[in-house]
């Protein structure tokens, strides 16, 4: 018999990426499946950069890469933050990861002891519960609902934090509801931070370049908690870059410094050419990728002009990300005769098997009564993904 330890048996599958999987099952049985599960853009990388990873090819770079990413990488993500966000930071605070997920379990696995409370606002990207599972830290949740744009006020923080309060992780533009705070709110919840010195606080800026409101926000602007601020962003969502896994954090020397030596012991250095690439990425001009991002606001239109049809949803107005979070617990208890409807999950898995349109249940991002729809994709897919499912709904009594 084989033992595992508690540490990966206390650790559960992404819902995203089981949702995949799974439609990727049905999609092997013959089934054309509409795939709305994964937050990945649709588009593909930008072409000067594809040029600058085969040009590094061919000029060998082939090499074992330094632990926290070239030099003249990270000099660019300093030149990026200064020139996009006024935010100062030198080369020897930045670190370059595998993708942005490696640099927010890098951040945790440093700051957070056994114990250690963790607030995260709800609801959150799935990975940050189980990534803070793993450093053994204790979260706390923090309820933000639709009826206030899926964000938390400063009077919610200021109740949670306590002695044993270490980090405060979330995102913004966010990942599952699209909510961005902006410079009023983020000042109030900096002013908070503030009054409490041990805590730091985890921005998770990923979805920058995909902003439906104007300019980009970081709370790392405010220089009374910069130092506390650890910024995580990457080229994935911003770059269509997902399959490249180049991410970084900024932050105060201390922290960049104990996060490299963390990621030298779990996987060193960032390939060498997604590296190059993202060093071409770091150069453009944010204007370069407009075309993505009004693609993504005429998809948001569409598809909350379209779920305006189904009723029994409950829908917000993201601005910015590429997800709809609609509330569906008016379909809770309801039956097409075979199957009862008694979660989220439930209804994915009903919606999954008769429509084939995949679905990520709320519960894995701390809203149980809640769906996650990715608008990645074409127009023409989310229209028929959009009829599918009020067809599928529509048998629910």
């Amino acid at each position: 018999m084989i033992t595992l330890s508690d540490r990966i048996n206390r650790l559960t599958e992404s819902e995203t990426l089981a949702m995949a999987r799974k439609s990727r099952e049905l999609k092997a049985l013959g089934h054309d499946v509409i795939n709305l599960s994964l937050g990945e853009p649709d588009f593909f990388t930008p072409d000067r950069i594809k040029e600058a990873a085969k040009n590094a090819i061919d000029q060998n770079y082939s090499f074992y890469t330094p632990v926290n990413g070239y030099l003249d990488l990270r000099q660019e993500i300093s030149g990026k933050l200064k020139r996009d966000n006024g935010l100062d930071y030198d080369a020897e605070h930045i670190v370059v990861s595998t993708g942005g997920k490696q640099a927010i379990a890098n951040t945790v696995m440093c700051l957070v002891n056994p114990g250690d409370e963790v607030i995260i606002p709800t609801p959150y990207w799935v990975s940050y519960k189980q990534i803070v599972n793993m450093a053994d830290g204790k979260e706390i949740y923090l309820e933000a609902g639709i009826e206030n744009n899926f964000k938390i006020t400063p009077v919610q923080l200021e109740n949670a934090i306590t002695a044993n309060t270490r980090l405060f992780m979330f995102s913004s533009p966010c990942n599952p509801t699209g909510s961005v705070y902006n410079k009023e709110e983020l000042r109030a919840l900096a002013d908070v931070f503030n009054r409490y010195p041990h805590v730091y606080i985890l921005s998770d800026e990923i979805y920058e370049h995909i902003n439906f409101s104007g300019k980009h926000e970081s709370i790392a602007q405010f220089p009374e908690i910069k130092d506390r601020v650890i910024l995580v962003n990457g080229v994935s969502k911003g770059f269509a870059m997902t399959g490249w896994r180049v991410g970084y954090l900024a932050a105060n020397a201390e922290i960049a410094k104990a996060c490299s030596k963390l990621q030298g012991q779990f996987t060193s250095g960032t390939c060498s050419i997604a590296q190059r690439a993202a060093l071409e990425a770091m150069q453009m001009d944010p204007e370069e990728t407009k075309g993505m991002l009004e693609k993504f606001r005429q998809r948001r239109d569409l598809v909350l002009s379209l779920l305006k049809d189904i009723p029994g949803l409950q829908t917000n107005q993201p601005n910015g990300a590429f997800y709809l979070f609609p509330d569906v617990s008016a379909y809770f208890g309801k039956s097409d005769g075979e199957t009862t409807i008694k979660n989220a999950p439930d209804l994915c898995m009903f919606i999954l098997n008769k429509v084939h349109v995949a679905l990520v249940p709320g519960d894995a991002f701390g809203s149980p009564n809640c769906l996650r729809f990715s608008y990645a994709t074409s127009q023409d897919l989310l229209i028929e993904a959009v009829d599918r499912i009020k067809k599928a709904l529509q048998t629910l009594k």
